[in-house]
């Protein structure tokens, strides 16, 4: 059993408690506007090309089975309907101009190097938080990843968009300590507009967590003109729940946009950013309407 991995963070601060690892998933079923993860909306392994980041060394040509990057003495051409994302140009690329997003691993590969900074979690009660793309994706072997996990003593969390059957959730709830639970919006209509997808699965799946009882924190993006005006609707959906421990507001940001360009996409990003005052004046609501901590 294999699951495409797109990166593994380690010391991250903003995923959970404590200082964790975030194993990130390639693969989501939403397409929000502002995704900041671009490279783990799809399943496949894709080649991400940074031009500005080429030293022109040509070590790249040389392996390319499909002759998809061709040097001059002034540039270099990168022929992506050639690529396979095979990888091997990025394996020899010495300016990190070229990375390869997507690595098929196994569970009994993961562990080892989750385990490294097992002093780290132990230290600051922290631990390995699964994230993606959707991780859930790959339930099955999410499932024996966390149950590894907890076998070791290590603190787990699952950070989910929700949008996934209620049988993906029933596999890894016996592993995970806390999920970290993304709302974007409480009206059908401005999720489907944001992301593609209607929220009433995601809904759903966060009352059925909260009534058996699982930990949640909740992690509300905002964007000014697309999701803004849900936050008070977000608010009331919220305060009757039992067991979220807390919420985060994120504010939207646009650093992504070099990974769009990279990956031959188009940049959906919005263009407007919030302000502070937007920010502290939607956590005041959110706080009044929940009676709960919301933090940045």
């Amino acid at each position: 059993m294999t699951a495409s991995i797109f990166e593994i963070k380690r010391l991250a601060v903003h995923d959970g408690d404590g200082i964790r690892t975030t194993v990130f998933f390639k693969g989501c079923p939403l397409r929000c506007l502002w995704c900041h993860n671009p490279e783990g909306l799809s399943r496949k392994p894709q080649l991400g090309y940074f031009p500005h980041k080429c030293i022109g060394c040509g070590e790249c040509a040389e392996v390319c089975p499909t002759r998809a990057h061709t040097i001059s003495p002034d540039s270099h051409t990168f022929n992506r309907e050639r690529c396979t994302s095979c990888g091997k140009c990025a394996e020899v690329c010495l300016g990190d101009a070229l990375i390869l997003y997507g690595k098929e691993m196994s569970p009994e590969e993961l562990l080892p190097l989750l385990l490294e900074d097992k002093e780290f979690y132990e230290t600051s009660g922290g631990g390995v938080t699964l994230s993606g793309g959707e991780c859930l994706t790959y339930a099955a072997f999410c499932a024996e990843l966390l149950k590894k996990l907890k076998d070791s003593g290590i603190h787990t969390a699952v950070d989910t968009c929700g949008a996934v059957p209620r049988e993906s959730l029933d596999k890894v709830i016996p592993f995970t300590d806390i999920f970290l639970y993304d709302i974007k919006a409480y009206d059908e209509d401005t999720h489907l507009r944001c992301t593609g997808v209607s929220n009433r699965q995601i809904l759903e799946n966060l009352k059925y967590l909260d009534s058996i009882g699982k930990n949640i924190e909740i992690r509300i993006p905002y964007v000014p003109e697309l999701n803004s005006d849900q936050i008070e609707k977000i608010g009331c959906l919220l305060a009757p729940l039992s067991h979220i421990t807390r919420i985060r507001l994120l504010a939207y940001h646009n650093y992504a946009g070099s990974k769009y360009s990279a990956l031959d996409l188009k940049n959906t990003l919005p263009s407007k950013l919030p302000t502070e005052e937007e920010l502290t004046n939607a956590r005041r609501k959110l706080s009044e309407i929940t009676s709960l901590e919301v933090l940045s």
